[in-house]
């Protein structure tokens, strides 16, 4: 039988290694505290963490008291979760729902290992259009989350795909063992089809050049399944560009490209919708929402949604004016400086 050897942990190369895989300093922050400060007081995040955004105006909004239920949509790395359940101050109990098996499993052990027991804190591995499932086993809610953006730890994972800027399979999916990637996506689909995908989801101005040249590239049998293949195809679509506004013009179209593909490939609207129909029938009379956007078709919907449903009664109040992060917080945590919060009362 072969003896099997001991691997070493990869080398922490310099004082902060640009490899996502080689900062393992970062993804232990109960170990290395003073390193993933320092991250942070840079204005980064670090690897496989997710700064939560608009902590304090959430609860402020929200209101909870002790002995309330809520749920929070999109449990991700747990940060906003993990601050309601403390307002609960052990009576109550939280709802946490995502589609991420890989992260939601970290996350949950995480908040256990914080105290937050089943008493107090349930997951639940589903997407967020099924609340009316999840309210039918837990009740109405007295407060309810719903952050639409994709936490950092997924970025920032090149095996995940969700960013242009590190090399990596083009995947996109928020649940990667089920559906297709954005790399299956785009060989099953027309390049009109993607012209008019990257049109919708992201108001693309270059969509026409960026579809052709990308459905020529696969035309000579050039795949695009990585990150780096399509980033490549989007900076050659895009020679025609002015060489002084070359540079941003690329990051902007890639940024809003891939935001098309991932929309798309989660069917994001289509979850959204269903959300925001059956959110009414989840919540106590007098039960509160906020919903963070960070494009602005999301924010477009939720806008619409609580503004006819004021109309007709069934919200009692909802938010006029989108609230945003506060410059402090946008200087602290770059990510934060597209999100919208609105919110919504049941009458």
């Amino acid at each position: 039988m072969e003896e099997k050897k001991h691997k070493r942990r990869v080398h922490y190369s310099g004082k902060y290694p640009k490899k996502f895989e080689e900062k393992y300093k970062e993804h232990d922050p109960e170990k290395y505290k003073d390193t993933v400060e320092h991250v942070i007081s840079k204005g980064s995040t670090p690897a496989g963490m997710h700064i939560s955004i608009m902590v304090k105006e959430i609860l402020d909004f929200l209101q909870i008291q002790p002995g309330q239920q809520g749920l929070d949509c999109t449990l991700g790395y747990g940060g906003h979760t993990r601050k309601m359940l403390e307002q609960l101050q052990g009576q109550g109990c939280v709802y946490g729902l995502d589609i991420d098996p890989i992260e939601s499993k970290k996350t949950t052990a995480r908040l256990k290992d914080a105290g937050f027991g089943d008493d107090i804190f349930k997951f639940r591995l589903t997407n967020f259009e099924n609340i009316d499932k999840v309210a039918a086993e837990a009740g109405k809610f007295d407060f309810v989350l719903a952050d639409l953006g994709v936490s950092s730890m997924q970025i920032d994972n090149p095996e995940r795909g969700f960013s242009y800027k590190i090399d990596g399979p083009l995947d996109l999916r928020l649940d990667p063992e089920h559906g297709q990637s954005a790399a299956e996506r785009l060989h099953s689909i027309t390049q009109e089809e993607f012209e008019g995908m990257m049109i919708e989801n992201s108001d693309e101005p270059y969509a026409r050049e960026i579809a052709s040249k990308v459905f020529s590239q696969m035309a000579k049998g050039n795949p695009m399944d990585t990150t780096t293949a399509l980033k490549n195809a989007i900076t050659d679509a895009l020679w025609k560009v002015d060489k002084s506004e070359k540079e941003q013009t690329i990051k902007k179209s890639c940024a809003r490209v891939f935001q098309a593909l991932r929309i798309d490939v989660n069917s994001e609207f289509e979850v959204l919708y269903a959300f925001l129909e059956k959110l009414p029938g989840i919540l106590k009379p007098g039960g509160r929402v906020a919903i963070l956007t960070f494009h602005s078709g999301e924010d477009r919907l939720v806008k619409k949604s609580f503004k006819a449903l004021k109309k007709e009664g069934v919200y009692s109040e909802v938010s006029d004016e989108v609230i945003r992060p506060s410059a402090e917080e946008c200087r602290i945590n770059p990510r934060s400086k597209s999100t919208k919060m609105r919110w919504a009362i049941k009458a």
